[in-house]
């Protein structure tokens, strides 16, 4: 790997990392972003491959700080507002060293409680997360939202000031605070992972390193509150995982879950996730997660694909549309259907979802139209959604995919 595929590395895997302990050093989001691109700006200068940090985490956090200090320093010169700034970063004696374990204030979490905080409005919440904790661009978010670019930079913008205005702490709350915080932060942590799980644009289907970091986030979130809807999610997230090594082939493309091969799924990570799973359905109420970690555990229990309890994935997802109505559940629940009752009960279930124009944007809504109709022999009216499928899709190995279902209608077509 050369030193410029190393420092792009470092970026992808490390970089909110990086901001989110900068924005805790500097006080401010702004003023965190401008000295992480700073940071990494001096790596790409000074870093060799002799002189490659042990600790690029360290060095790239003291660069950055160190950095937005001149910056203020040379403002100060001409607005003594600026000095008072420079004062409470960097009081005149102190040393400031970057630990060089793994035993840091977890500045993740903190940066996710922030964004989740109550005094900003649920839609900016989320968009604010997607963008300060996944590093996802405002178009990035806002075809995963539906809406448009503008309409995320402005929700972004109006949070930013909020935290600015109304002096929100950036810390995570006294444990009594934890539980009404609960819901926003288990979402934030579950749209962390989607996006490692099946990136949302890209020339890879995962995002391993956002996937790892949302687990890493549920494990310290169960430390701090021991909940059912936490180890609910946790399971999810590792049970989902553990077949991160056979969603894709040598050549990175896509494997669907009935052709895996399930050797290369992750054992220990199955335990886990279905320990946790088991612990989460033993509550004394049943949450969304719960109910999401059952069905996952329904897949990755069997040794072959034809032993799936198909008929017990749908009940779960008729449970799990109680607890949490959702048109993409009603996607995922249809799936199931078409492997209890058949593709025309599944179709119908998708033409429903999709006249009601809920789901007219999401490009996998008509990729499972077009397979239903596939399965129905219905090929002109499957060709069409394959290509609204593909005209939506962002992510390389998907469209891949669909333009072999293409190729394949037209090789039996012909």
């Amino acid at each position: 790997m050369s030193l410029n595929e190393t420092i792009d590395e470092i970026y992808r895997s490390q970089s909110r990392r990086v901001f989110a302990t900068l924005i805790r050093l500097l006080g401010d989001f702004d003023r965190a972003e401008e000295a992480l691109h700073d940071a990494f700006a001096a790596a790409a200068q000074q870093w060799t491959e002799e002189t490659l940090p042990a600790n690029p985490y360290a060095w790239l956090v003291s660069t950055g700080r160190f950095r937005a200090i001149d910056h203020i320093r040379r403002r100060a010169r001409f607005d003594a507002s600026e000095a008072d700034i420079v004062d409470s970063l960097y009081p005149e004696g102190e040393m400031i060293e970057i630990a060089e374990s793994e035993e840091i204030e977890d500045d993740m979490l903190r940066l996710i409680f922030t964004c989740c905080h109550p005094l900003i409005p649920a839609e900016a919440q989320m968009a604010m997360a997607l963008r300060e904790v996944c590093g996802l661009t405002t178009e990035e978010i806002a075809r995963a939202f539906l809406i448009s670019a503008p309409t995320v930079a402005q929700r972004i913008v109006r949070a930013k000031n909020r935290i600015r205005t109304a002096q929100i702490p950036y810390d995570v709350p006294a444990k009594a605070e934890l539980p009404e915080r609960l819901a926003q932060v288990l979402h934030v942590i579950y749209l962390v992972f989607n996006e490692g799980y099946s990136a949302s644009s890209g020339t890879t289907i995962v995002r391993a390193d956002l996937a790892a970091e949302a687990i890493r986030l549920g494990r310290l979130l169960l430390k701090l509150l021991p909940d059912p809807e936490v180890a609910g999610l946790l399971a999810m997230m590792l049970l989902q995982d553990s077949r991160r090594l056979a969603r894709a082939n040598a050549s990175g493309d896509l494997v669907l879950l009935a052709d895996q091969d399930r050797a290369l799924w992750d054992i220990r990570g199955i335990r886990e996730g279905l320990a946790f799973a088991a612990e989460a359905m033993a509550g004394e109420s049943v949450g969304s997660y719960a109910l999401q970690a059952a069905i996952a555990a329904e897949h990755v229990r069997p040794a072959t694909a034809d032993r799936t309890d198909w008929r017990r994935i749908v009940t779960l997802y008729d449970l799990l549309l109680v607890a949490h109505p959702s048109p993409v559940v009603e996607l995922n629940r249809a799936a199931g259907v078409s492997m209890c009752d058949g593709p025309a009960a599944a179709l119908e279930i998708v033409n429903g979802l999709l006249s009601e124009d809920r789901l007219a944007r999401y490009h996998l809504a008509h990729a499972a139209k077009a397979d239903f109709l596939r399965q129905l022999n219905r090929k002109d009216e499957a060709r069409r959604s394959y290509e609204t499928a593909l005209s939506l899709c962002q992510q390389a190995p998907e469209q891949a995919f669909l333009r072999k279902r293409l190729a394949e209608l037209a090789d039996k077509t012909e």
